[in-house]
């Protein structure tokens, strides 16, 4: 398979997932902004938002010092100087997928080019501005058909293994700056350290990123309890059962890379082995013990690390 093709698949599915992630954190924001609160609680949300996105120069360079949560979402995503926002990451996934358009299915293709199509139609006719959630919802589900069409029609050579391999790379990053965004906006890297405020809608809190990774449901079946921080944590970190978790992403990162690994390949399979069975044995009092953001600060570092050696072992970057 031709390097150039693989990197074309690879941050296809990076790019498809990156929208749907950066979909599901505005839209934990946005549900919690509308929650009994200070007017300063919601502004650390919006500011812990853009902090964890890596984009808070880039915003300040547009749009000035004034952090508005209008603002906030126009940057997020609208914007076409902003690389991270949904218009750019779909815009890149379906440009992508053109460059490669022969080893896609009619498909895939397809979906791919309406998703783009129905975009631009939704940001003219203000869709957005009208129903945010609605907006979010709808990005949500482009991805997951995108990705059930990709796991319905293609064939599973190398091609959909770094198509896969891309999306659950893509999705333990996001999984990992989700969960951090909540303990930026609670100046905490501890559990039990946020504000009274805070704590008396921490219920509220929880529920609505559990929502947004789509583990609401699944919190309720494996826990039966009330909703508890550490238990969150666990859910999103240590358990492989759960789709969109830290342990089940570098499981499914692993697969895919043993699949496609060749001679030069062997360092890259080590670290993303060792990623995996530290998220495998790892225990989460032990996280907490050390503190949450430092844990997802060094997790982000090592996928990060990981997806540029997968850049090098096989990719002639073309995206």
């Amino acid at each position: 398979m031709l390097s150039r093709t693989a990197d074309h698949l690879f941050w296809m599915s990076r790019y498809t997932e990156r929208a749907e992630n950066t979909a599901r954190m505005l839209d934990v924001n946005y549900q919690t902004s509308l929650l009994p609160q200070s007017a300063a609680v919601a502004q650390v949300g919006w500011e812990g938002l853009l902090t964890i996105s890596e984009l808070m120069y880039t915003y300040t360079q547009k749009y000035g010092n004034a952090i508005t949560p209008r603002n906030v979402l126009d940057f997020m995503v609208r914007d076409e100087t902003n690389p991270s926002s949904i218009f750019s990451c779909l815009k890149a996934a379906r440009e992508n997928a053109r460059a490669v358009r022969g080893a896609l299915t009619t498909e895939f293709w397809e979906t791919q080019n309406q998703t783009w199509l129905e975009l631009n139609r939704m940001l003219k006719s203000k869709n957005f501005e009208r129903d945010p959630g609605e907006f979010f919802e709808w990005v949500k589900f482009r991805s997951h058909l995108s990705r059930g069409v990709a796991i319905g029609t293609m064939l599973q050579d190398e091609a959909f293994h770094f198509y896969r391999m891309g999306t659950f790379l893509e999705r333990a990053d996001n999984t990992a700056r989700l969960l951090d965004v909540k303990f930026h906006a609670v100046h905490s890297d501890f559990f039990g350290a946020a504000s009274e405020l805070d704590q008396e809608y921490d219920f509220y809190h929880w529920s609505a990123i559990l929502r947004s990774v789509s583990g609401f449901e699944v919190y309720r079946k494996v826990y039966r309890d009330v909703i508890t921080p550490e238990r969150v944590a666990e859910l999103l970190i240590l358990r492989a059962d759960m789709p969109r978790s830290l342990a089940a992403s570098l499981n499914e990162v692993v697969n895919n890379l043993t699949v496609v690994s060749n001679d030069h390949s062997g360092e890259t399979l080590r670290r993303a082995g060792k990623l995996k069975a530290d998220l495998q044995y790892a225990r989460i009092d032990e996280i907490l013990s050390t503190g949450l953001h430092a844990f997802l600060t060094q997790f982000l570092d090592r996928v990060n690390e990981l997806g540029g050696r997968i850049s090098q072992d096989f990719l002639v970057p073309s995206h």
